[in-house]
């Protein structure tokens, strides 16, 4: 490695043959001396994981407060706002609204600011007192409007964290750290049915609330404490992380710099040329395209306690029961991604998740059998460790750019919520309880997604090939390309 200097800025430039890492003064003297020091580089990532673990948690609370108005509707919440025809399902559509207007311009201003241990924190203080404040309302217009405010609230976190994540791990770390933090939504569909139960059958009557009042007024809560935690858990980057010591912090910056991309490069493009980056890339329409149709497909879990209560169990049965099938999917999900990892693939294990949850779908429209239908929430369920997966590939296509990063992957998700608003009109009650309609559309809609992953499986393919080719005529010509090293996880 060898090392230039600024001399307007006195910073230390880092070059290899396809990188330059620009980097504070005083860190990479500490790098020479371990960079090869696997037991300092493990010692980096278990201190990593365990402060990027507060994430799980966020998240987890993410989706309960998202979610929470699925297991309120189970004791009374429609009645109480006197809901009629489409407005249950408008008041869960109208939050993905503010969700898609706040993805890009919140992920081009965390890139611009570089604090995501102060951003993130700050959304998710807003997003609790939101969801608290749903407690006190008293119409559809109050619902709608608290719906509305929390989407835009909540729109921050999924993207920021995906883009926070990719500025730490390396391309075969991803999908298992994917994971880690997006095991928060199986968990929470889990956990949350247990909170809501305890809260449901104990909280009725008291101070003269509702019990579905009192689910808003203590998850609300728990998230805002959480909140104010965070702030001094999660770490913001490389190069501006405190709580590391100067050889951490090169050997972080370095370890990036290695996996054959740019990530590592601190003095990159600006939001704005990030933003046209990924605007002008079809790649980001095509998985967009494709995550839109996934969504839809994974609708269900947004009415997850209904189905389970098409099985003829009380509100406190029907919520427990919403918990066995998440648990297993978390399970599945952190097997799965971890095999992913290891074997550096990603759509074969996307597309045998999304087989799964497709046989679920089937086995739910064929028979109103209790057992059978209970057997197929499993298979459900296991939808979320394909969408793990997912992510950790998108992370692993744009990783070489940060500033494309951040807006691909707030384009991605954010327009990609179009399939959970349309999702939310999938289950109209008329259709219960067999809902074969719903699952039809679900069969449909995973079958695109899956299809549509397919071509870009292929398509990376073909890049790996010719990225390959370019590789062998640099080495007979005696000069190497800019992409040595370089290649796409498929």
């Amino acid at each position: 490695m060898s090392v230039l200097n600024d001399s307007k800025t006195g910073d230390t430039t880092s070059a290899s043959d396809d990188f330059r890492v620009k980097v504070p003064p005083g860190v990479l003297e500490h790098a020479t001396c371990t960079r090869d020091d696997l037991e300092v580089e493990r010692k980096l990532l278990r201190k990593l994981d365990l402060r990027m673990s507060i994430i799980v948690v966020i998240f987890t609370l993410n989706y309960i407060d998202r979610s929470n108005v699925s297991n309120a509707r189970l004791q009374g919440f429609e009645q109480d706002l006197h809901l009629q025809g489409q407005q249950y399902a408008t008041i869960l559509s109208i939050l993905f609204i503010g969700y898609i207007i706040m993805q890009v311009p919140a992920n081009m201003f965390l890139y611009w600011l570089g604090r995501p241990s102060v951003f993130l924190p700050s959304c998710m203080l807003v997003w609790g007192a939101i969801s608290a404040l749903t407690g006190i309302t008293t119409n559809y217009t109050g619902a709608v409007l608290a719906r509305f405010f929390l989407g835009f609230a909540e729109g921050p976190f999924y993207p920021g964290s995906l883009y926070l994540i990719s500025r730490w791990y390396k391309r075969d770390e991803l999908a298992l750290r994917v994971t880690l933090i997006s095991c928060g939504i199986p968990i929470s569909n889990a956990f949350g049915s247990l909170i809501a139960s305890g809260i449901l059958q104990g909280m009725q009557g008291k101070l003269g609330q509702a019990a579905w009042r009192w689910l808003f007024y203590v998850e609300g809560s728990i998230t805002m404490f959480v909140a104010v935690c965070a702030m001094f858990i999660l770490p913001d980057l490389p190069h501006n992380t405190k709580w590391l010591s100067p050889e951490e912090r090169a050997l972080a910056i370095s370890r990036l710099a290695e996996d054959g991309d740019s990530r590592a490069e601190l003095l990159d493009k600006t939001s704005v040329q990030g933003l046209w980056g990924a605007v002008s890339d079809w790649k980001v329409w095509w998985f967009t395209a494709a995550y839109i149709a996934q969504l839809l497909a994974q609708s269900f879990a947004a009415y997850f306690p209904t189905l389970s209560a098409t099985m003829g169990y009380n509100t406190t049965v029907s919520l427990l029961l919403c918990a066995p099938p998440w648990m297993l999917s978390t399970i599945a999900a952190f097997a799965l991604s971890r095999y992913s990892d290891k074997k550096q693939k990603r759509y074969i294990y996307f597309a045998a998740s999304n087989g799964i949850t497709a046989l679920g779908f089937i086995v739910s429209v064929c028979t109103m059998n209790t057992a059978a239908r209970y057997f197929s929430l499993f298979l459900m369920a296991q939808v979320y460790a394909g969408y793990m997966v997912f992510w950790g590939w998108v992370n692993n296509t744009f990783a070489g750019e940060p500033a494309k990063l951040a807006v691909a992957v707030a384009i991605i998700n954010g327009l990609g919520s179009i399939g959970n608003i349309s999702g939310s009109y999938v289950w109209q009650t008329q259709w219960g309880p067999t809902y074969r309609y719903s699952y039809a559309a679900c069969i449909a809609t995973i079958s695109v997604s899956t299809g549509m992953l397919g071509v870009m499986h292929l398509h990376l393919k073909r890049l790996n090939k010719h990225i390959a080719r370019e590789e062998r005529n640099g080495r007979d010509d005696g000069a190497l390309s800019g992409t040595v090293g370089f290649r796409y996880l498929v």
